[in-house]
């Protein structure tokens, strides 16, 4: 392996779900710029279309799909659309996501219900659909967007949804990790802190919640969305051939307290 050419994605194809916007925009950008055509995928068709033209005017050469992950239905005609329209998906970045704040007992049935089902579900009915053509093809690299809050307890915000179902995200991504791990289909997960995106926004204007997470982060401040991107590049690349099953973190230090 030429250690100057590890990261080059030029040639292959990368599918981003909720690839709007936040970490999933900025994935998109940095393995655009790595050489990656990108399969840019999203539930709303504005933002989609918006982020789409964003990329394509940096260089990067993009396709949409308007697809809402929780329907295991569009999941699968996207998959064989995509694949049919680009040959080939060399890598799958699963940061399709949500999050509500709230107690367990106060939570509706309803808003539990949805946080699975974007998170969890619509992970897995996506790694189900691509993983399968990957192993057809011989290959390729699955990322999912774990959390620390799959490892930790968040406080003093309550998220138990939230928290549950990146735990859940972890378990299934190592699952895969070890029932593909013959077929040359890698699945690891990223274990992202606090990040910088719209996700947090609303968030990091409590004062309350916002000081403490500074507080409680060694490096005392959130992570940027590139900072994210970039392990995304590496996790898609060659320079991560005997990575499988992985669950990086990647939060300032904060699990390490």
């Amino acid at each position: 392996m030429r250690y100057s050419t590890a990261f080059d994605l030029s040639g292959q194809v990368a599918v981003v779900t909720g690839g709007a916007s936040g970490i999933g925009l900025e994935s998109a950008r940095a393995l655009g710029q790595c050489g990656a055509a990108i399969e840019l995928v999203d539930f709303n068709p504005a933002t989609l279309a918006a982020a789409a033209d964003t990329l394509r005017q940096e260089g990067v050469n993009v396709a949409t799909s308007v697809v809402d992950v929780t329907d295991p239905k569009q999941v699968n005609a996207a998959a064989e659309q995509i694949f049919k329209r680009a040959g080939r998906v060399d890598t799958l970045l699963n940061s399709a996501g949500i999050a509500q704040l709230h107690t367990a007992v106060d939570i509706s049935d309803e808003d539990w219900r949805r946080v699975m089902d974007v998170n969890v579900n619509g992970t897995f009915w996506c790694c189900r659909a691509f993983g399968a053509r990957m192993i057809e093809a011989g290959g390729g690299s699955i990322v999912n967007m774990g959390s620390m809050s799959g490892t930790i307890i968040n406080r003093p915000q309550f998220a138990s949804s939230y928290m549950a179902s990146k735990g859940a995200i972890h378990q299934l991504t190592k699952a895969l990790a070890v029932e593909w791990a013959q077929s040359g289909v890698r699945v690891n997960a990223l274990a992202p802190g606090y990040v910088a995106t719209e996700m947090t926004l609303a968030m990091r204007a409590r004062p309350e919640l916002f000081n403490t997470w500074l507080d409680m982060t060694p490096m005392g401040r959130l992570a940027e969305p590139q900072e994210i991107a970039s392990l995304v590049v590496f996790l898609a690349s060659a320079a991560s051939s005997y990575m499988t099953g992985s669950i990086v973190a990647v939060d300032g230090g904060y699990t390490s307290i």
